[in-house]
């Protein structure tokens, strides 16, 4: 052995197509962007799970600025505040061992650092956030609520808006788009596009006719962007079978 290089056969036009096949091989191996979606997807389904069981409706005092009211008001309360920081904490861990080990097996780097850390990043944002909001409690009919010292009317679009930006649209959706940048793929742009239109439409349930003080009130709001990211991991999987095949 010894430290000359070898040189490269072939015309210019012929060594640069050799390694713009090298280059498209490599990126090929370092995918599996069916394993971040697939955990998405159960994480969001689960969330139906997860409000059904926590599901409370409460009776509390009406706003005084509102007598027509009564003196009682409804308040539902749905889901845990632990279970989407855990759970989308535990699937980024879980997908930098998956490409972590993937990389190790196929003996190619891993583009996943920046995915992951932005998605860990954002979900401290999410979270804080979350924390502050409901501090005191969550807010009951007619009572502002504190984002970050503002205080906003809770019944506005511009309110609705900003609570589903600061959700999961912020921690999951944002990390997807990076992760469609380190991957080079269109395809799970696309699919992304479609998840953060779906997560910010005021999407209601009226079309489904299930009311407020129902347990599954939820549903719509967690199937919906659930089977999206579903389906965009089957197909991501099933497109790798045949790249699976040929390094066999």
């Amino acid at each position: 052995m010894t430290d000359a290089s070898m040189p490269l056969q072939g015309t210019p036009q012929e060594v640069l197509a050799g390694l713009d096949e090298l280059t498209r091989k490599v990126r090929s191996a370092q995918r599996g962007t069916w394993f971040p979606l697939l955990l998405l997807s159960v994480l969001t389904l689960g969330g139906i799970l997860v409000s059904r069981f926590t599901f409370q409706v409460l009776t509390v005092p009406c706003p005084a600025t509102d007598p027509a009211a009564g003196t009682g008001c409804t308040l539902v309360k749905q889901g845990s505040p632990l279970y989407w920081p855990i759970g989308i904490a535990l699937a980024y861990a879980a997908t930098a061992f998956f490409y972590i080990r993937r990389s190790r097996n196929r003996g190619v780097g891993t583009p996943v650092r920046p995915y992951i850390l932005t998605g860990i990043a954002l979900l401290g944002v999410v979270a804080a956030t979350t924390f502050w909001s409901t501090r005191h409690g969550i807010p009951r009919p007619g009572e502002p609520l504190d984002f970050w010292g503002l205080h906003l009317d809770a019944g506005s679009a511009m309110t609705g808006f900003l609570e589903r930006l600061v959700g999961n649209a912020t921690d999951v959706g944002l990390p997807l788009l990076v992760l469609s940048w380190v991957e080079r793929s269109r395809v799970l742009l696309l699919l992304t596009a479609v998840y953060l239109a779906i997560e910010l439409a005021p999407l209601s349930t009226g079309w489904s006719g299930i009311p407020f003080t129902s347990p599954w009130f939820f549903l719509p709001r967690y199937a919906v962007p659930g089977v999206v990211l579903l389906l965009g991991a089957l197909g991501f999987g099933l497109a790798e079978l045949p790249r699976r095949r040929n390094a066999s």
